[in-house]
């Protein structure tokens, strides 16, 4: 009993270390595989905390789901051996009571369990009475209610020490990533949650290894507190996500290449340049919204005009033309078009609804 507070202590203590990191297979294959993959982890001196998929959810019947509870004491030798402690994906009451009966360190509730609320309320149930960080990934679709709904009930099942891992979302259509990072939710949760560990997981974002030291870069850049990287003693012959998996060597030449900036910095020059440069910001944001205000009063009287002519709201030609007008201006003024076409199709449905309450008054 002591030991095992000793442990949980020694655990709650390495979750505030900065960066931290965590590494490990996709999924737990063999023993000898958890056991070297640890060891050579542990060899690099950049790794924290060691991860293994023992349970995996996949979209279809028939891949590998998991090599399951009898790869758990593989990850109590490797933890014996190596001195790292460990961190599984649990999706079931079950599987926490399975992980937390072999002592592993940390849990983590995955995105296709974090879409559910039955699923996380299944997992908060059975961690009731017990003391274990646990992490939550991001929901597999873009929707901040559910990740914040998990947190609340893991909370509220009297886990004090939880954590947010972003792995990105699914998006139609999107080809550049394998889910796609959308950083502006990830920003918008640590700015609601800035006390909770933000972890990114540039693996399951990009879902091929060439990208993965850009990908945690801007994460670093961004201010998250570590990462999360799947690492493979033979990545091309895992059993699992292949392509994204690198060797415990090349995780630790890629943490070695990331540029670890501070949030902040003791100098008076450099306080008082950046609150000057912020100031011309404040003007300026001021400036534009004063601007917005006088397009919508506009918008409203064009739909005054539409509306005593009965002429529909959307005029798609019209909107054409504003957008290709715009995308020329944007470009050269150093505006990407993604970044256009949002700020215009948010100006646009802003001046549909001013003419949609003209037109219905």
């Amino acid at each position: 009993m002591e030991q095992a507070i000793e442990q949980a202590t020694s655990v709650e203590a390495l979750l505030q270390k900065r960066p931290l990191i965590i590494s490990g297979p996709c999924s737990a294959e063999t023993e000898e595989q958890v056991m070297q993959t640890a060891l050579r982890l542990a060899a690099t001196g950049k790794v924290d905390i060691l991860r293994a998929g023992i349970w995996k959810p996949r979209t279809r019947p028939g891949s590998f789901e998991g090599i399951g509870t009898k790869g758990l004491p593989w990850l109590q030798a490797a933890r014996k051996a190596s001195g790292l402690p460990v961190a599984v994906e649990v999706a079931t009451g079950k599987q926490v009571e399975d992980a937390l009966h072999f002592g592993v360190d940390v849990l983590w509730i995955g995105a296709r369990t974090t879409v559910n609320p039955f699923s996380v309320q299944d997992v908060a149930d059975a961690l009731r009475g017990v003391d274990v960080p646990v992490l939550i990934k991001n929901p597999i679709n873009p929707d901040l209610e559910l990740w914040i709904g998990a947190m609340e009930r893991v909370a509220k099942a009297g886990i004090k020490h939880i954590g947010l891992i972003h792995r990105g979302f699914s998006s139609y259509g999107n080809t550049e990533y394998r889910n796609a990072p959308m950083w502006h939710l990830a920003i918008e949760m640590k700015r609601r949650y800035p006390e909770l560990l933000m972890i990114n997981d540039p693996s399951h974002i990009c879902g091929r290894r060439d990208i993965l030291q850009e990908v945690a870069q801007t994460a670093i850049d961004l201010d998250f507190d570590g990462l999360i990287v799947e690492s493979h003693i033979d990545p091309d012959n895992a059993w699992s996500d292949a392509k994204q998996q690198i060797t415990p060597e090349k995780l630790g030449e890629m943490i070695s290449g990331i540029r670890w900036r501070k949030e902040d910095v003791a100098s008076e020059e450099y306080h008082a340049a950046l609150e000057k440069l912020r100031q011309q910001i404040n003007n300026l944001d001021d400036e534009l919204m004063q601007i917005l205000g006088q397009r919508m009063k506009v918008a409203e009287s064009i739909g005054k005009y539409k509306k005593e002519n009965d002429i529909t709201i959307l005029q798609t030609n019209r909107w054409n033309n504003i957008l290709e007008r715009a995308f020329a201006k944007g470009d050269k003024l150093g505006l990407s078009k993604e970044f256009v076409t949002k700020y215009f199709d948010a100006v646009h449905m802003e001046s549909i609804n001013h003419q949609n309450k003209i037109m219905n008054s």
